[in-house]
């Protein structure tokens, strides 16, 4: 039916719109304080680069046909299309770059899907060129300022280590590593219980379950006690180096006058079974993730991606990088119980009312004139020719308009200022 909106579509009313605003301004104000600037990527993209690296499975993506019938797609996420944008221009340019993002995104509703809804809103931020792991404390740091920002409560961050878990899953046999992860990604200590492994290999897989949920320094401590390789080594090396520089960077933040908002540690736990859907994450993945009365909701992920760059560069030369999404929709859903959003839409300040019919042309002038004389100010004219005084007042009150102009066609002005 033609008033009927498609499954997974909805519409964004006046209200719903200034409170995600609200949301985006404040990401984006944070983001830009930390040196990150815009980039606007094209909403549809070739389907062989959403897909490219394993970003993205094809059947989540909404598909058309271009004129030359070639595969088009509506960008699923971000990440892939910054990336793609980074690497054809990385030439010549100072590094790293860091780029932030706020635009909609759209997938594709399948049969076994848990989104309810094609398009979904979405800010974040990606770093491009530094490798290192002062970047990757950047990132975490950046994300908590974000959450903080918000007023948001009750939020932790959950973080793993893409390339340390894959490493780790190498003791097992290949066709039982996809059942392990998945088990890993699942929470599902059963399945891994009752796979047919032998006991050491049960022993060893409940072990790196078991990793998972806690305090940093203690899963460190853990793998440290494990028999790990000269590159296990390392990447455990580098976790321990990553939560020492945050630790530093939480003590000196504490002792700044930066409000009451930032006097406590945020709460980072160090999981290794942390499962990041996305292929190319080479090094730290990490959720937020919000717990309230109504369970839990994922509010942003991220990670390190190394490799993703090389995919899209003309000569095959690859940046690190590393980024995070926070998603705008669950945000929303989130703050609307902190009584933080907006309440109304902004009013108007001014309603300009011509006196007779003969007077609308002076009313638009003067109106013109009082647009231009600020930043910004919302000025409406009365299109009524009815004259009418009490009617306008109550337009302008059930409005909460403030200041009238009452003009006549000859310009002459009164100013009127309701209560």
């Amino acid at each position: 039916m033609v008033h009927q909106l498609p499954t997974g579509a909805r519409d964004l009313l006046p209200l719903d719109v200034a409170q995600k605003q609200w949301i985006k301004r404040r990401l984006q104000q944070r983001f830009e304080r930390w040196g990150y600037h815009r980039i606007i990527t094209p909403t549809l993209e070739k389907l062989e680069t959403l897909t490219a690296g394993g970003a993205v499975n094809p059947s989540a993506v909404m598909q058309l046909h271009d004129a030359d019938n070639e595969v088009l797609g509506l960008r699923p996420e971000l990440t892939a299309s910054v990336a793609r944008a980074a690497a054809a221009r990385m030439d010549g340019v100072s590094l790293p770059q860091r780029l932030y993002y706020s635009a909609n995104v759209f997938r594709r509703l399948g049969h076994d899907s848990s989104y309810h809804q094609h398009e979904f809103y979405q800010a974040g931020v990606e770093m491009v060129g530094s490798g290192g792991v002062v970047a990757d404390a950047e990132m975490l740091l950046l994300l908590t300022d974000c959450l903080h920002s918000l007023g948001l409560t009750d939020w932790h961050i959950i973080v793993g280590e893409a390339a340390l878990t894959r490493s780790l899953l190498q003791a097992f046999p290949p066709s039982h590593q996809d059942e392990i992860l998945q088990a890993f990604a699942a929470v599902d200590r059963v399945a891994l219980e009752t796979m047919p492994l032998s006991p050491d290999l049960r022993s060893h897989a409940l072990t790196l379950f078991d990793l998972r949920g806690r305090q940093p320094e203690d899963v460190i401590q853990q793998l440290g006690q494990l028999d790990l390789t000269e590159a296990q080594g390392r990447l455990v090396g580098r976790l321990k180096v990553l939560f020492s520089l945050l630790g530093d960077a939480w003590q000196h933040q504490q002792q700044t006058e930066s409000g009451p908002s930032q006097a406590t540690k945020p709460p980072i736990v160090l999981d290794l079974s942390l499962i990041q859907t996305f292929d190319y994450y080479s090094g730290i993945v990490f959720d937020v993730v919000l717990t309230d009365k109504s369970g839990h909701q994922r509010l942003g992920q991220g990670g390190r991606y190394d490799h993703l760059l090389g995919v899209y560069h003309p000569e095959g030369v690859s940046y690190p990088g590393v980024g995070f999404v926070l998603n705008v929709d669950e945000l929303h859903h989130s703050l609307l119980r902190t009584e933080q959003l907006p309440v109304s839409t902004p009013a108007s300040t001014w309603l300009v009312v011509p006196k007779t019919p003969e007077a609308h042309g002076a009313a638009f002038a003067y109106a013109q004139t009082i647009r231009e004389s600020a930043a910004l100010i919302r000025v409406e004219v009365d299109l009524s020719d009815r004259g009418d005084l009490e009617h306008a007042r109550q337009y302008a009150r059930e409005r909460r308009i403030e200041q009238l102009a009452w003009i006549d066609a000859a310009g002459a002005l009164t100013i009127e200022r309701l209560s």
